[in-house]
């Protein structure tokens, strides 16, 4: 019999006055915090820390342990991890050329109609 693997909560969240998106992952050795910028002080991690742990994000531990605790959390700013991949990419440019092409061609059948004189 296989052994379930069961995936790591993910949690994201994006800071507007910083223009920030985190990813926070729960794995059991520690959690993994992913910031698209390097925006956060020290003292901001810490208190993001003790406010993802109140509100049961992340083990309880983490809100009230500051010294030993707080060397699990890993901490990664990495822009690429929040880029779409090629593949998306590349469904995202058929969709617009497909769109701007449609609305080429809804805009000369009306110019069609009208200089014809469809409209009466």
């Amino acid at each position: 019999m296989k052994a379930a693997s069961i995936a790591a909560p993910c949690y994201e969240f994006y800071f507007a006055p910083l223009d920030t998106l985190v990813t926070v992952e729960n794995l059991p050795q520690g959690p993994i915090i992913r910031a698209s910028r390097h925006t956060f002080s020290a003292e901001r991690k810490a208190c993001f820390i003790r406010e993802l742990a109140a509100e049961g994000f992340i083990a309880d531990k983490y809100r009230w342990d500051h010294a030993g605790a707080m060397e699990e959390v890993q901490w990664i700013v990495d822009r690429s991890a929040f880029m779409p991949d090629a593949a998306r990419l590349a469904q995202t440019r058929r969709f617009v050329r497909r769109l701007v092409c449609s609305a080429a061609v809804l805009w000369l059948i009306l110019m069609a109609g009208l200089i014809l004189g469809w409209t009466r």
